[in-house]
């Protein structure tokens, strides 16, 4: 079987509630909404009452506009296929001035948002004076010809790093942009640079109209010193036991006999491996079986191999992710990012149960 992912769905919504809580909020549904599924997570916010979007998939996109058709659609990637874009109404990036110089022309009326490069140079302009370049050669063009700017964002790469200083910097290398642009009376209806983690830190900046959240979103703690509380996930991940063992202590286990008991055990073998995107490094941890946590000793393609004892059973279920063992503790472990860990899912392997879902979608 590979797993099985189950969503409540009710407490998804009501995450994305608390997370948003009553703001203009972007929600960053890129890679399958983090592999909550991109239809699900959509249609969910969507009843949280988040009304735009953010993707890095023009397919995505074509998805979310036929899910929601009035919803905002921002792409965070450069587009070149901007017959699409106008097809689809959605919002795009404007990266550096090269791009803007190779695709002026077929940029005449559609929606863009400034993108600042900052501290973490993904992408985007490196300063001010590009941005006002391509915002005074637009008006040397007729109305027909221009394009919508929109928007003004940036992306805080360090924000999630608290024993750096970068976070400060690049927060400031950023409102120090926005201020230079308003004293020269450049403006924007739409302000967006927050992810969950400088959100968490600092509040929505001044001058800011929306927040573009990802993992808060979807019940998981950008700092693990956060409230639990205040990040209910609605995510479970879950694996059959397929056969229970007892081998002595020089018996190995898993591939290159990577496990070696120091004496006779009692071993479960578990229908999940990393084929169906369980880290390494996540099985470097434990589970849990029956509410009590067990170490995970080896990991296969489509198999783990967990330590017991006396009081699990076969019907057991193992227990890999849930409140009780949130992604964020393993994020803090170690084992990878929140995006990461839920990024790595299969979910072409896993099945996947949706709880409380009506069927009554907006």
């Amino acid at each position: 079987m590979g797993g099985i992912l189950t969503i409540d769905r009710e407490q998804f919504i009501e995450t994305a509630k608390h997370s948003a809580g009553g703001r203009d909020v972007i929600a960053v549904v890129k890679n399958n909404a983090y592999n909550y599924g991109l239809e699900f997570a959509v249609r969910a916010f969507w009843e949280a009452g988040i009304r735009s979007f953010a993707t890095t998939s023009l397919d995505e996109a074509r998805h979310i506009r036929s899910y929601v058709p009035r919803a905002l659609i921002f792409m965070m990637n450069p587009v070149r296929d901007l017959e699409a874009v106008r097809e689809y109404e959605l919002h795009i990036t404007l990266p550096s001035l090269e791009y803007y110089y190779e695709h002026h022309e077929a940029l005449a009326g559609i929606n863009v948002h400034l993108e600042f490069a900052g501290l973490f140079n993904r992408s985007g302009f490196e300063d001010a004076p590009g941005m006002v370049e391509v915002m005074e050669h637009q008006k040397t063009l007729e109305p027909a010809e221009q394009m919508h700017i929109k928007g003004i964002w940036t992306h805080f790469g360090y924000a999630d790093e608290l024993e750096m200083d970068e976070y400060e910097i690049e927060r400031g290398m950023w409102l120090g942009l926005l201020e230079t642009l308003g004293r020269s009376g450049y403006n924007f209806d739409i302000v967006h640079s927050q992810n969950s983690a400088s959100f968490a830190r600092d509040g929505i900046l001044d001058g800011h109209t929306h927040l573009r959240l990802g993992i808060s979103l979807y019940g998981s703690r950008p700092y693990y010193s956060l409230p639990e509380t205040d990040f209910i996930q609605s995510l479970e991940l879950k694996a059959e036991i397929v056969q229970i063992r007892n081998i002595r202590s020089d018996q190995k286990c898993g591939y290159g006999g990577s496990y070696e008991p120091d004496g006779d055990r009692r071993i479960a073998v578990v229908d999940i491996g990393y084929g169906d995107g369980l880290l390494r490094k996540r099985a470097a941890f434990d589970c849990m079986i029956g509410g009590r946590r067990y170490p995970i000793k080896s990991l296969m393609m489509s198999h783990m191999i967990v330590e017991i004892d006396g009081a699990v059973s076969l019907s057991d279920e193992v227990v890999l992710y849930s409140n009780e063992m949130r992604i964020d503790e393993f994020t803090a472990k170690g084992v990878g990012a929140n995006s990461e860990q839920l990024g790595a899912l299969n979910y072409h392997s896993l099945e996947k149960v949706i709880l409380n879902d009506t069927g009554i979608h907006q």
